[in-house]
């Protein structure tokens, strides 16, 4: 057995086992040499792969060793369990290398992990399966009997399909008294002639019968016919005439002129040309001879791909009663043309090609052949275009397409990788061949969301189950990589958990409320949404969702005490001589809601034709408009209507008796102290405005700490931050606002005596005017309109 490997440094003959060595450190592909006979029962063993190549047998199954062939049949298969090589087709070698001293099958053995390409070149011996057969069953030949001893006579040539030791061995001649025969060997093979050995006698035996044998068992009746004197046999004017003739040459063109002189005259000096049965079974085919003129003439049309020469025996007869033949031999040599495009071959294209294939990992095996010959059939092949993919050399033209660069399905999910193989004659051709290359997905991308975090606006009281919001994320990937599943992600800063509240429909991303919410006790919360998609291993991210609790008027005010609410009269004492604006009551109430719908406003209700008294609409102070007159009832019963601003308002009444007495000192009550006149200014009420003062300038700084603080901290997807401003009312109150956030601060005007009421508000109404604190402690005055999109926080 030989390895060759395909550099010119590493050529290792039988037993150079150190050469071997040193030459497989540096090459990349080899081949191995076996021989088998034809003909051989499937399942025969040529040879055994794992010793051969120097590979643990259990490797071979492992790495997934197998056969690629260009042949039709798979005639050659590997049992990985021992390794062996065997046959697995019948082989018959004259169908597959016809009149070819050599046979030899190429077959590639393709190995993984990694990969590696052997070259397996098997030699196919012939056996004598073919017996030698001649053309004709008769020949005949016209000898004169004055033919002299020692003339020779070419014999037709008998044609075996075997080649080697199993073609021809010799001819052998019956015996005979007049002739023998001389075995010579030419290009063709072996070819026999008659001799003469003695004068031959027409009176005594007109006809000579032979039997000529090719051994081995062909045989062929041969019959010589003596006759009358014709004693010179036509002369060629050469033994052996060259010519070559270009394989695109035209059918009609004449290649050679034989010429044949003979001494006699007349018709025995009439020369007719034939071509013989012999030499290249075809070349009758291609060829004829004008017998008249022995012009060689082009009869088909040649290839040098088919058969690069020819070999003809021409004969040259004379017209005489016993004519005579001489003979001669003409060599057509064929000229090859540039006339062959070189042909692509693509076998084993592993597609698809994960994303993540490593450099240099096979694509696709390509083989190029071109059937002219000399540098016509030298081919370079090359890849056409800038891909992250290349050609690299196997052995002669025998290549892989591996991977060169990186691959991204989600940049390129395909390619067309053309192939081009190009000759080297004089006027190239070349050929292309494509290979679609498959990159199939792994998942290297995570799903995400179009932002990282998103406010959800829930009205309070809803109904359990709605649809407060639908979170969509995207995944780059594909199939099973690109399939999202979305999750809540529970909170350790939450005390609830978030599912008992929530619930999210895992494929859509919908989610539902569990629970209804009640702004008085949750105004707002976070989640976060986790998407998952379903590759190995998944891959996920996440999204802070903000929940904001939207307040509804479902809490109608509350009256403080001292006064009850509607059901009970409530009975306060005024002197007759009290002045315009004497101070009456106070009524106190408080909502439960935020914004605007605790906002609240009071309203006096007299009897008719009563005008004696009056309230302040926000702050809830009742006194009288006038002096009393003599006409004036000496009781009056009042009806205070406490109402919000939500949509719809809702209230609450209290009834109150004003009873009027004449003396002051019927005025004493354990509830409260009557001021003596709007006007004083006690020490008292000095102290108390001091209070007020500064528990106003505690809340608001407190109030600006907290704020500076939460925007501080809240995430930028919450708000945006700006000034803070200021809004005055018509009604005499304050709103204190920045950016989302808005505090509605009340100031009655009725008195020096009035409560500091601080609430949330949606937006400032229309016909507001905003003061706005710049950083220069100054003030600018402008009219804003209502901005539905702010965002309220309430602060209670």
């Amino acid at each position: 057995m030989y390895i060759y490997i395909n550099r010119q440094d590493c050529f290792v003959a039988g037993g150079m086992l150190l050469a071997v060595l040193l030459c497989l450190f540096d090459c990349s592909a080899a081949q191995l040499s076996f021989s088998v006979s034809e003909e051989v029962d499937k399942g025969t063993v040529i040879g055994n792969l794992a010793k051969d190549l120097n590979i643990v047998p259990q490797q071979l199954e492992e790495r997934g060793f197998r056969i690629v062939s260009l042949l039709s049949k798979k005639y050659f298969e590997v049992d990985l369990r021992t390794c062996a090589l065997f046959v697995n087709e019948r082989i018959d070698r004259e169908e597959l290398c016809p009149n070819t001293p050599k046979c030899s099958l190429n077959i590639e053995g393709l190995i993984s992990s990694p990969m590696n390409i052997y070259r397996i070149e098997v030699n196919v011996l012939d056996i004598n399966g073919n017996a030698p057969q001649f053309l004709e069953q008769i020949h005949v030949f016209n000898i004169s009997e004055s033919s002299s001893a020692g003339e020779r006579y070419p014999l037709p040539a008998a044609h075996d399909a075997d080649t080697g030791i199993n073609s021809v061995k010799t001819y052998k001649l019956s015996p005979n008294d007049f002739f023998s025969i001389d075995v010579s060997t030419s290009r063709d093979g072996l070819s026999a002639e008659l001799v003469l050995q003695k004068a031959l006698d027409r009176e005594k035996q007109p006809n000579v019968r032979l039997i000529l044998i090719a051994v081995r068992s062909g045989t062929m009746q041969i019959i010589v016919n003596v006759v009358d004197v014709n004693d010179n046999t036509p002369l060629f004017s050469k033994s052996l005439y060259k010519v070559s003739v270009h394989e695109n040459e035209s059918v009609g063109t004449t290649i050679l002129t034989l010429n044949a002189t003979d001494l006699d005259e007349g018709s025995n000096a009439d020369i007719r040309y034939t071509l013989m049965k012999r030499g290249n079974v075809d070349s009758p085919e291609k060829f004829y001879v004008v017998p008249e003129s022995g012009e060689i003439v082009l009869k088909t049309p040649l290839n040098y791909e088919d058969n690069n020469a020819y070999e003809l025996r021409v004969q040259a007869s004379d017209k005489g009663s016993s004519p005579r033949s001489g003979y001669s031999k003409v060599l057509i040599e064929v000229v090859d043309v540039n006339d062959n495009a070189p042909e692509i071959t693509i076998t084993s294209v592993m597609s698809p090609v994960k994303e993540n294939a490593e450099i240099g990992t096979v694509v696709a095996l390509v083989t190029v052949t071109d059937k002219d010959g000399g540098q016509n059939g030298v081919t370079t092949c090359t890849i056409k275009d800038i891909l992250p993919f290349k050609l690299t050399t196997n052995y002669k033209n025998y290549y892989s397409l591996i991977v060169d660069g990186l691959l991204d399905r989600e940049r390129v999910a395909e390619y067309n990788v053309t192939i081009v193989a190009v000759d080297a004659g004089s006027s190239p051709l070349s050929g292309t061949a494509v290979i679609h290359v498959q990159v199939s997905d792994i998942n290297d991308n995570a799903p995400t969301f179009s932002e990282v975090a998103m406010n959800v606006y829930v009205t309070e009281n809803s109904q359990v189950g709605n649809v407060i919001a639908k979170v969509t994320a995207q995944d780059a990937d594909i199939n099973d990589n690109a399939d999202i599943t979305f999750l809540l992600a529970e909170s350790n800063s939450w005390k609830t958990p978030i599912s008992s509240m929530l619930n999210i429909n895992s494929k859509s991303g919908e989610i539902m409320s569990m629970q209804s919410f009640d702004y008085e006790v949750l105004k707002t919360f976070q989640f976060k949404v986790q998407a998952t998609d379903s590759g190995a291993p998944p891959l996920s991210s996440n999204v802070t969702v903000n929940v904001f609790v939207l307040d509804e008027n479902d809490n109608s005010p509350s009256i403080l005490a001292p006064y009850s609410e509607h059901g009970s009269v409530n009975s306060e004492n005024i002197p007759y001589s009290a002045e315009a604006g004497y101070f009456v009551a106070k009524i106190r109430a408080v909502d439960a809601d935020s914004g605007y719908n605790a906002l609240l406003s009071y309203h006096l209700s007299e009897p008719k034709g009563n005008n004696l008294f009056r309230i302040g609409t926000s702050s809830g102070e009742i006194r009288t408009k006038r002096r009393m007159s003599d006409n004036d009832l000496k009781s009056h019963p009042l009806l205070v209507l406490v109402c919000d601003h939500g949509e719809p308002s809702l209230s609450a009444t209290v009834s109150i008796e004003v009873v009027v007495l004449e003396s002051s000192a019927d005025m004493q009550t354990p509830f409260r102290h009557v001021p003596l006149k709007e006007d004083s200014f006690s020490d008292l009420n000095l102290y108390l405005l001091i209070a007020i003062v500064s528990v106003s300038v505690i809340f608001l700084l407190s109030l600006i700490s907290l704020m500076a603080v939460r925007c501080h901290r809240t995430d930028a997807s919450f708000s945006r931050y700006s000034a803070p401003m200021i809004t005055t009312h018509p009604d005499g109150s304050w709103s204190y606002s920045k950016a989302t956030q808005q505090y509605d601060v009340c100031f009655s005007s009725d008195t020096l005596k009035s409560d500091v009421v601080v609430f949330p508000a949606p937006f400032p109404p229309v016909d507001a005017e905003l003061i706005s604190i710049n950083g220069a402690d100054t003030f600018t005055r402008t009219q804003t309109l209502p901005n539905s999109e702010k965002v309220r926080t309430s602060f209670l």
